[in-house]
């Protein structure tokens, strides 16, 4: 990769890559990972570098992740996700993901050179509802927004865990009241900026079909890539295209 700069911004780890030219202004593009394979800011950044763009790439790590995993590591993260992935995961996730976002923002506008141009946000799985509702609450001004493997709908999504893992899911009112707040077909008219969608052709249907369904909503683009599951390994053919269509989705529409 290009200059990577490796840190801490507001007490969120981050992985940048620097612009196609480093002493020009550059827009500033930022995401988070997914939890399955790329499941780190790192790998993120391996997998998905959109090099050329004129602009700083962001890799954020995700709470309960990495650096930031509960005490007793993954096997604590593994228990509380048996117990409820829906309270226990993916709402802290995303909630402290989201709220940290514009101090980590700002701070990071101050310290890499140039980064003063327009934001997008990406995300992958997990990472994508972290780019959704940073995208719906509006706290930032985003110009553009793409995300892969989406979960648009959190619901279907827990079934597809369900079947993978061969598990029922314990739901009750409050975590069907948060599976309804993160049902972004639903909250399509909260998302105003540009959004561009990529899916395996592969992957489960609770991942194609509510993206399919966010496409019609909002009349975006959808790239499906053929032969990809819900991962993509760094270097993988699978991963160069999600990399070419993030990389020419950002190129056409941010402007340093």
């Amino acid at each position: 990769m290009r200059e990577v700069v490796e840190g801490v911004a507001a007490g969120v780890p981050f992985v940048a890559l620097a612009p196609a030219d480093p002493g020009a202004t550059a827009a500033l593009v930022a995401g988070w990972h997914l939890m399955e394979v790329p499941a780190s800011e790192r790998a993120f950044a391996e997998a998905v570098p959109m090099s050329g763009l004129q602009a700083w790439r962001v890799y954020f790590g995700l709470p309960l992740t990495g650096a930031r995993l509960p005490e007793g590591g993954p096997a604590e993260l593994f228990r509380r996700a048996s117990e409820d992935a829906v309270l226990n995961v993916f709402e802290p996730v995303t909630e402290q993901a989201v709220a940290e976002f514009p101090a980590a923002l700002a701070e990071l506008r101050d310290r890499l050179p140039g980064a003063d141009g327009p934001l997008g946000v990406f995300g992958g799985s997990a990472g994508s509802l972290v780019a959704l509702e940073v995208l719906a609450r509006g706290d930032v001004a985003v110009e553009a927004a793409a995300v892969v493997s989406p979960v648009a709908r959190l619901g279907p999504v827990i079934g597809r865990n369900e079947r993978l893992f061969d598990v029922t899911y314990p739901w009750s009112p409050r975590s069907r009241a948060v599976a309804d707040h993160y049902d972004f077909v639903r909250r399509a008219g909260e998302l105003t900026a540009p959004l561009l969608l990529v899916a395996g052709a592969e992957d489960d249907s609770a991942v194609r079909e509510p993206a399919r369904a966010l496409r019609e909503e909002l009349g975006t683009e959808l790239v499906t890539v053929e032969g990809m599951g819900h991962e993509f390994a760094p270097g993988s053919p699978e991963a160069k295209q999600v990399d070419a269509a993030f990389s020419e989705w950002f190129a056409r529409r941010l402007r340093a």
